[in-house]
């Protein structure tokens, strides 16, 4: 399904955000292709969808997009600190960690990189959301149930709500993926976010009674 030469070799392709406006929270995503919307236009993508379903649940929401293709969690780190300066937001959600495990990472370094980033929303004021990240197994076993294990291990440690592998709902499902095999079709987008909702929404409610 995933080919881990063909994912690292993916151009990087910001989602621009725009200054919050004054007292509107924000739900930062800081991601990489799986939540920038690779190969789709940017209307179909889950996070886009997102903002709908925020405005449809009666959410005040805005959500700031700052997913790039090909990220690392190496490089969300980097990028964060002016992600939060800009953006102010109340929410966090962090999906990162696929393209560590695709280029055979060091999982420790991955594990230290998923806690800063968790640290460093929190201390910008923010609740964070951890996307747990499922690889195929390239590089063995071990690494392979270490991979995955690193985000539960990390969402433990830090005491975050963590969202189930959101591609799991379209393993085979036809068309579910783009012909690259790697990433979501259009149609998948909504099973993405259906997959996300569950662990979203009980946040949302917590800080927004």
């Amino acid at each position: 399904m995933w080919c881990g030469a063909a994912f690292a070799a993916l151009p990087m392709r910001a989602v621009a955000a725009e200054k919050t406006p004054a007292n509107q929270p924000t739900i930062l995503v800081l991601g990489d292709s799986l939540s920038a919307g690779y190969g789709l236009d940017a209307q179909v993508g889950w996070v886009s969808l997102l903002q709908s379903k925020l405005k449809a649940e009666g959410f005040p929401h805005r959500v700031a997009n700052a997913s790039i293709s090909g990220d690392t969690t190496s490089g969300g780190l980097a990028r964060l600190p002016a992600a939060l300066d800009r953006n102010q937001p109340q929410i966090v959600l962090i999906e990162l960690g696929g393209n560590d495990g695709l280029r055979g990472l060091p999982l420790k370094a991955m594990r230290e990189n998923l806690s800063t980033l968790v640290d460093k929303a929190r201390a910008g004021g923010a609740q964070v959301l951890l996307f747990e990240i499922m690889i195929p197994p390239n590089y063995g076993a071990a690494y392979t149930k270490g991979f995955s294990d690193s985000f539960k291990q990390v969402a433990e440690a830090k005491q975050v709500p963590l969202v189930p592998f959101f591609l799991l709902p379209l393993v085979g499902k036809d068309g579910a993926f783009q012909d690259d095999g790697i990433h979501p079709s259009a149609a998948s987008q909504p099973l993405m976010l259906e997959a996300v909702w569950p662990r979203l929404e009980p946040l949302l409610k917590t800080l927004n009674p």
